[in-house]
């Protein structure tokens, strides 16, 4: 191995510790709105698309205290020391939120698929999905990736299986490399191997449900289809935990897509459940609040009670979570009225992190370490650990909101290349029909 390039470093499961080294601690989603109603005081397409923005950044930015919770354990004889003693305080500096990313991901890509299945119509071809998928993910991912490893191989020919994987999101496969690089991107691979499923997936329950001339036998093919989605990776976790004695290491097994596709498929089931709604049964406060206490308590107590890397609320920490996500965006969302939740979504400063959060999640661990290598982060320890948040947050989400305008944004315009059916737009028609 490369002497000037990052070894990998086992990660947290559930919010446990792993051995620290010179290495990243180890979360995409697009934006979109759902149908509303514009009634006074309930959710409008813009207004609910503003809370999914309101999620992101909550996420985004929880994702960057739980990897500098990861990065201020400290180690001695008697094992790993969090940096947060209060074990209350710690199940919710370590709450991990990866599975909300994935959870919103699924919902939003899924909703069109939904709606042609259910209700009719047309969905755009895969190939102009994967196009609109490939310049919102590919242009920063590579030049983050491209400019990091060149930074910590500065010598040809470095660790270049590690590049390799990274430029063709296999990284997840490898045991020894997976969190090299950008450890968090990982997560990128699952969302890549997403969406090439779910072009051929959409299209698949489509045609199933065609034939079909009860709307309730169209929903209930959906629904089941999730269902299977869901319980194949429980199921898979469950055999390589109990039946087969995998240890929570390999990871492979416990963070390839047979593990973690249950993410997805709960999201995909909330666009099933939306489109299959529509506008009936929204719910009134007092039903959508104790939802709601009860979804973020439901995850707060897996964090809790997960003390082990391979106890059952660790093992089982993802496909669970993914469920607690869903009730909680399906409480904000299908509501009769908003409240001060929304109105929390909703502010400016969170929905302006929840617009850069994905350059977030993907400079943060770099600069994390970048300030931590250079002596500008406080010590290990308690002590240190809330400056060191503080710090790390101004840090990224300046960083995220450069990287947004001067790289994302741009790469987005490539979308207006292209029309609605994936052909090449014609910007100058009536010079093409001058003979």
């Amino acid at each position: 191995m490369s002497t000037v390039s990052t070894p990998a470093a086992p990660t947290a499961v559930n919010g446990r510790p792993r051995p620290k080294a010179t290495s990243v601690p180890s979360t995409s989603v697009p934006s979109a709105s759902a149908k509303g109603t514009s009634a006074k005081g309930a959710s409008s397409p813009n207004r609910r698309s503003a809370e999914l923005q309101g999620f992101r950044g909550m996420a985004a930015l929880l994702t960057v205290v739980f990897h500098v919770w990861q990065q201020y354990f400290t180690y001695d004889r008697d094992g790993a020391h969090s940096p947060v003693p209060n074990r209350y305080a710690n199940a919710l500096v370590s709450l991990e939120v990866i599975d909300l990313f994935f959870v919103l991901s699924a919902y939003l890509l899924t909703l069109s698929y939904a709606r042609a299945a259910i209700d009719g119509g047309s969905t755009r071809p895969g190939r102009v999905f994967l196009f609109r998928r490939a310049i919102r993910i590919v242009p920063l991912y590579f030049l983050a990736i491209l400019f990091i490893w060149a930074t910590r191989n500065p010598t040809l020919p470095g660790e270049w299986s590690d590049l390799l994987r990274h430029l063709t999101f296999t990284q997840v496969f490898d045991k020894e490399q997976i969190f090299y690089t950008i450890g968090p991107t990982w997560s990128l691979s699952l969302e890549i191997m997403f969406y090439l499923a779910m072009v051929v997936l959409g299209p698949l329950a489509v045609r199933a449900c065609r034939p079909l001339r009860r709307r309730s036998s169209r929903v209930a093919v959906c629904a089941a289809g999730c269902a299977l989605l869901y319980i194949g990776p429980f199921v898979w976790i469950a055999v390589a935990r109990y039946g087969l004695e995998i240890p929570h290491t390999e990871w492979p097994v416990y963070f390839g897509p047979q593990a973690r596709f249950g993410g997805f498929a709960v999201g995909m089931g909330l666009a099933v459940l939306m489109v299959a709604l529509g506008e009936r049964g929204r719910l009134d406060g007092k039903v959508a609040i104790p939802l709601r206490v009860a979804a973020i308590a439901g995850l707060y107590l897996l964090s809790l009670t997960g003390t082990e890397a391979e106890d059952f609320p660790t093992t089982f920490f993802h496909p669970l979570s993914a469920l607690l996500w869903m009730v909680l965006l399906y409480s904000t969302i299908h509501v009769r009225r908003r409240g001060r939740w929304h109105s929390w979504l909703t502010a400016r400063w969170l929905t302006g992190v929840g617009l850069a959060s994905y350059s977030l999640f993907v400079w943060h661990e770099p600069i994390m370490l970048a300030l931590y290598n250079a002596g500008l982060l406080p010590p290990d320890g308690p002590e240190g650990f809330p400056l060191a948040v503080v710090i790390v947050l101004v840090v990224a989400v300046a960083a995220a909101a450069v990287s947004y305008w001067v790289i994302e944004y741009p790469a987005s315009l490539l979308g207006k290349l292209k029309d609605g059916q994936g052909g090449s737009r014609e910007f100058y028609p009536e010079a093409a029909r001058t003979p």
